[in-house]
């Protein structure tokens, strides 16, 4: 998930929807990046694919809705939301009180949670508050993290880094006992031959007021019957079973989050 650098929007009239009849929707242009693998990215003979675009495909086909995707450049995908080139924004946008001043969104599709990541020798088990107590924690500053880490692993040594690269160094080095960060960051990253060392021991609930709700599929204002759309067909996905069957495609642990 990431928080976007809005770019200034310019003022663009929106007809009014106050009393009117909710549109029926039969089609829906989709929009996303394009470029932010595993979620949305294409590949090298022009197929756009990833996590996010499953989930959208996945959610036209329960909804009945015929889908066409549209690829924007992230800086200018609100806008582009708001010009009408699309009909909705789905790309890992985190839902955040400044985005919502501009559109609305669906209910979360999914909330990767913070997760903790150790050497392979470490003798710690448990990724609780409980089972990191007493320990030195590693994060990088000025970020959600850091202060989830600050906050709520109060029973633990906290130390701050500029970048996550001299995190993990001195996770290597055992200079910290643990780090944690994003679930999907940690994990690829002990996936590569630059963290052969460490794995990742668990992952921990996501609290609202340090990491948002989760990223939603993004609508103009006056379409919050689409987003409400969307809302009930996530719904539906994770009750019957095709969010997990495309959730273990990309991920071995439940990205939705608590």
């Amino acid at each position: 998930m990431r928080f976007m650098r809005l770019a200034a929007v310019a003022a663009i009239a929106i007809a009014a929807v106050s009393g009117a009849e909710a549109k029926e929707w039969k089609k829906v242009r989709m929009g996303t990046e394009g470029a932010y693998p595993p979620f949305n990215y294409t590949t090298a003979d022009g197929t756009l694919t990833g996590f996010d675009i499953e989930i959208g495909n996945a959610l036209c086909e329960e909804l009945k809705l015929e889908c066409t995707w549209v690829t924007q450049d992230w800086d200018g995908i609100i806008p582009g939301l708001i010009a009408g080139k699309f009909d909705t924004i789905l790309a890992s946008m985190s839902i955040t009180p400044e985005r919502k001043e501009k559109i609305s969104f669906s209910a979360k599709y999914y909330n990767s949670p913070p997760a903790i990541a150790v050497r392979k020798d470490s003798e710690l088990t448990e990724a609780t508050v409980e089972g990191l107590k007493g320990v030195r924690v590693g994060a990088q500053g000025s970020t959600t993290h850091s202060t989830f880490a600050e906050e709520i692993l109060s029973g633990s040594e906290v130390a701050l880094y500029p970048t996550s690269e001299e995190y993990k160094l001195d996770l290597e080095n055992g200079r910290v006992d643990a780090v944690v960060d994003d679930v999907i960051v940690v994990s690829e990253w002990v996936k590569s031959e630059e963290g052969a060392c460490c794995k990742v021991l668990g992952t921990m609930a996501s609290i609202e007021r340090i990491h948002g709700p989760g990223a939603g599929i993004g609508v103009r204002k006056g379409d919050e019957d689409l987003a409400a759309l969307f809302t009930k067909g996530i719904a539906a996905l994770r009750a019957n079973g095709k969010y997990k069957e495309i959730n273990d495609k990309y991920f071995d642990f439940d990205v939705y989050g608590d």
